[in-house]
């Protein structure tokens, strides 16, 4: 929590765009406060121990602070709530640098000496960490004279977590994505930190996304039931190789000619490979006419998933194999520590979720209490979502330009 008399931003230009923090040593010292947004993680101070893996952050010394007289320090040190301390003190006036690593693995150098950037450390004023939102709560919330007079900060923590959750499904910022490749299984893992699907798109050579839909027009059987010659089912004595074959609904529609279903026909396959005669011999009625109001839903050439719920996969047509996607998806902002901020548009509309929670689960509070802190919750998270809708004249100016073109025939 900020203090009441200095401003909000607590790192400097350095730490915030470089990720370095710079030290000069004095005589004797050994330890260096740092004082980043992001907490220090520490492993090993030796490169050749596993654990050395687990640091957020690499440390540097250099005699003269110029640029490329910067080398690794290896020696031995501890790291504790974000104090480094040497085993033993540097040269005076030498020069130590800490050095924060992105959270892919990459490592950044200072500014001067290593690098350019460091990822993990952008864009941190515009969310409040969830720690920050429970002391801010206990200190305006609770107390004497005030609505609550007392409440456990466990209490507190787990409705702080539950109103994040339920936030993040239709009011925060909390979309995720990720760029895979669709292999010969036609099929990619559910992330882990799932929870719905956004949208799902392939991209093209130009780097254009183009929606995949779901598609209704099939899906994935949650079980493969043996049976007999009559139909009846197996209770016992199967042979268990039965289950090990792929279903039979998948195998279809994952070999599925996807123009037969799309109507996507062109002259060239007509003649070179699928034998149909345009005017007839294909179909009630032949192709004369049939692409006339078709269904949107399938006249479409991008393809469809489904979500096979028995793997725990997303599984795409045939037509989609080798394609680069881009799915987006929603987590509940629990998933992992870095997740867990709530943007500051959001705050007041947090506490009023929080507020409500407590009041409504605690006997002898008027209803009348309770039905004002529920109405306050509403509006906020309504204006919230205004927020963070983030529309622009601008922009929807720019795309209604293009409504007003005449169709020419």
């Amino acid at each position: 929590m900020a203090k009441p008399d200095g401003g909000l931003i607590t790192e400097t230009n350095r730490q915030y765009y470089s990720g370095a923090q710079g030290f000069l040593v004095t005589e004797g010292q050994t330890s260096f406060v740092c004082t980043f947004d992001t907490d220090l993680k520490f492993g090993s101070y030796s490169p050749t121990i596993n654990a050395y893996a687990l640091n957020n952050f690499v440390l540097y010394l250099s005699q003269t602070g110029l640029p490329g007289s910067f080398a690794e320090y290896v020696a031995e040190y501890t790291v504790t709530k974000n104090t480094i301390t040497l085993a033993a003190a540097p040269l005076t006036n030498s020069f130590v640098v800490v050095q924060l690593k992105s959270e892919t693995g990459g490592n950044y150098g200072n500014e001067d000496a290593f690098g350019t950037t460091v990822q993990e450390n952008y864009n941190n004023y515009s969310y409040l960490s969830v720690n920050d939102v429970i002391n801010n709560f206990m200190v305006a919330y609770v107390g004497t004279g005030k609505l609550i007079q007392s409440v456990k900060r466990t209490d507190v923590i787990f409705h702080v977590k539950r109103g994040l959750q339920e936030l993040s499904y239709d009011t925060l910022k909390s979309i995720k994505s990720q760029e895979l490749q669709v292999p010969a299984s036609l099929s990619v893992p559910i992330p882990q930190d799932y929870v719905n699907y956004v949208k799902c798109s392939w991209v093209d050579s130009l780097g254009v996304k183009h929606i995949i839909y779901p598609t209704t027009l099939t899906s994935n059987p949650y079980s493969l039931l043996p049976q007999d010659d009559d139909g009846l089912p197996l209770q016992d004595n199967y042979d268990d190789n039965l289950l090990a074959s792929q279903y039979a609904t998948e195998e279809r529609w994952g070999t599925a000619n996807k123009k037969l279903i799309n109507g996507g026909f062109n002259v060239a396959d007509i003649s070179a490979g699928l034998d149909i005669d345009w005017w007839g011999a294909w179909g009630p009625g032949g192709f004369y006419g049939q692409r006339y109001g078709t269904d949107p839903e399938t006249s479409q050439v991008n393809g469809w998933f489904t979500i096979n719920e028995r793997e725990g996969k997303f599984s795409f047509s045939s037509d989609l194999v080798n394609a680069v996607i881009i799915l987006e998806y929603i987590s509940d902002g629990l998933a992992y520590t870095a997740d867990m901020r709530i943007p500051k548009l959001a705050e007041d509309a947090i506490y009023a979720y929080v507020l409500h929670a407590i009041m409504h689960g605690r006997m002898n509070v008027p209803e009348y209490i309770v039905n004002r802190l529920k109405k306050d919750k509403s509006t906020k998270i309504r204006n919230t979502k205004i927020r963070l809708s983030n529309i622009k004249l601008e922009e929807i100016t720019q795309v209604m330009r293009g409504k007003s073109k005449w169709i020419k025939h």
